[in-house]
């Protein structure tokens, strides 16, 4: 398998398919926290969810690009993806809970695009934070 991975066109399909299922994995996680259905919403035309949805996704590819420039394993990769993403999640929490004056899932819900952005924009950024951290 290492001297197959030595190969760096299939490295990259393999740190690509990697990060596409764990995306895939980490997207359900999030719908299931979530009070919304992600996929009717958008559906739909619900901007504001479009945005959360999108800015999650992204934090989630930004963690797992910086992961595969600083490891060198899919293992190691993966274990500082699925680390990322924890904190990402954490990080959704931390922002209902700084939001006492609203639950931040209904505002999305309901197509509020303040709190879509923000929640694209904390995703995002704070997924910078998190990639800063990743080393070998």
């Amino acid at each position: 398998m290492e001297r197959l991975l030595s190969n760096e066109w299939i490295l990259t399909i393999a740190n690509y398919s990697v990060t596409i299922l764990m995306l895939i994995v980490f997207l359900a996680i999030f719908e299931t926290v979530t009070k919304y259905n992600n996929w009717e919403e958008i559906k739909k035309g619900n901007v504001a969810v479009a945005m959360a949805t999108g800015g999650k996704m992204f934090g989630v590819a930004n963690i797992f690009a910086t992961a595969i420039q600083q490891t060198e394993s899919l293992i190691t990769m993966l274990l500082w993806g699925g680390f990322g993403f924890t904190l990402l999640l954490f990080s959704y929490f931390i922002f209902e809970f700084l939001t006492p004056g609203f639950n931040v899932d209904e505002e999305i819900g309901n197509d509020n695009r303040a709190v879509g952005l923000l929640s694209l924009l904390l995703s995002v950024g704070l997924s910078f934070v998190i990639a800063a951290g990743i080393k070998q």
